[in-house]
C-alpha cells in the first residue's frame, strides 16, 4: 500500500480488502451520502470527507496528510490486515467462503463512541434511511456547521452537552419518537459524568457492556453494537433478528435463544467474532438467508 499526495487530495494505492460501498452500507454507520458509484461523502469526527474508489486506488478529496494520520487511517481501519483476518476465519469455518468472497471489502470502522451510542439508540425499530434522517435532524438542530459540499452545509454530531439541555418534546420534533427520553437520559448522564465515555474505553468488554446496559433504552444488541463499532471490541457478536436467523440457518439448524447464539459465536469465531458477524450479516441480509 502506498499513499500519494495529489494537490489537496490523498491517493491510497494497492489497498487490499477495501470496498467503500460495502464498508458504509453494511449497517455499521449512518452519516454517509452516496454521490456516485463507489463515491461517497462521509461525516465523522467533525470532518466532511469525500471518498472515491477507482480500480486499485482510494481517493480522499481535500484532506491533509495530518488529518489522514490523525483521523482517517484509524477511522477507515486502513492498516489492519484483513486478508489475514479472512484467512484465519476460513481456516475455522468453510461456511464463510461465499460470504467473504462476495463481501470481501468490508472493514469495521473506528467510530466515535458517543455518536455510536446515540445512533444505535435511534436505530431501534427503524430502517437505515429513517435512522440517517433522524441523525441528520439532530445534527442540524443541535450541531454546528463543519463543512460544505456542492453548496450543502454539513453539521457536527451534537455533543452530550448540546443534547442534555434540550427537552423530550424538542427531540420528538426531530422525529426520534419513543427514543426521545432515552436520548435525553443518556445525554444527561454522559454530560454529568455519571456515564464516562473514557472509562468505557478503559474497561473490560464485560464491564463496558454492563455499564452500557445500565443506560435506559440500551439492551444487549445496542450495547454490543457500541462495543464493536464504537469501542473496537472485535470479539463481540451483535445479534439482531437477521443475524439470529442466519446463525440458526447456517449453523445451529434450530431456533435458539440469544445466549446460545452468543456462546456459539464466542466458541466458534473467538476474537474474530465481530468480523465474522459483519460478513454474515451483510451477505445474509442481502440474500435473505433464513427468512
Amino acid at each position: 500500500m502506498k499513499i500519494l499526495k495529489d494537490n489537496n487530495n490523498l491517493i491510497i494505492e494497492d489497498v487490499k480488502s477495501f470496498n467503500i460501498m460495502q464498508i458504509l452500507e453494511c449497517g455499521q454507520c449512518f452519516r454517509f451520502y452516496k454521490i456516485g458509484e463507489l463515491d461517497y461523502l462521509i461525516i465523522a469526527h467533525n470532518r466532511v470527507l469525500r471518498v472515491e474508489q477507482k480500480d486499485n486506488q482510494v481517493i480522499l478529496y481535500n484532506t491533509s496528510m495530518e488529518d489522514f494520520e490523525k483521523i482517517w487511517s484509524n477511522y477507515l481501519d486502513i492498516h489492519t490486515d484483513y486478508n489475514s483476518i479472512k484467512e484465519t476465519l476460513l481456516t475455522k469455518d468453510s461456511n464463510l467462503i461465499e460470504s467473504i468472497n462476495v463481501k470481501e471489502g468490508i472493514r469495521i470502522l473506528k467510530q466515535d463512541t458517543w455518536e455510536t451510542l446515540i445512533s444505535f439508540i435511534i436505530s431501534q425499530n427503524k430502517q437505515i434511511t429513517h435512522i440517517k434522517q433522524v441523525i441528520e435532524n439532530l445534527s442540524k438542530e443541535y450541531g454546528t456547521i463543519i463543512g460544505e459540499h456542492n453548496g450543502v452545509d454539513y453539521y457536527s454530531f451534537p455533543t452530550p452537552e448540546q443534547l442534555a439541555g434540550t427537552t423530550d418534546e424538542a427531540l420528538r420534533n426531530c422525529k426520534t419518537g419513543f427514543r426521545a427520553p432515552y436520548i435525553l437520559d443518556t445525554s444527561q448522564k454522559v454530560a454529568s459524568g455519571e456515564i464516562d465515555i473514557n472509562e468505557l474505553k478503559k474497561a473490560s468488554t464485560s464491564e463496558a457492556r454492563e455499564k452500557l446496559i445500565s443506560i435506559k433504552g440500551v439492551g444487549n444488541k445496542i450495547a454490543d453494537c457500541v462495543l464493536l463499532y464504537g469501542l473496537g471490541r472485535t470479539e463481540v457478536f451483535p445479534t439482531d433478528v437477521w443475524i439470529k436467523r442466519i446463525v440458526e440457518h447456517m449453523y445451529l439448524k434450530e431456533e435458539s435463544k440469544l445466549d446460545k447464539i452468543q456462546e456459539f459465536a464466542a466458541t466458534h469465531f473467538g476474537e474474530l467474532a465481530g468480523y465474522a458477524q459483519q460478513y454474515l450479516f451483510y451477505y445474509g441480509r442481502e440474500n435473505k438467508i433464513g427468512k
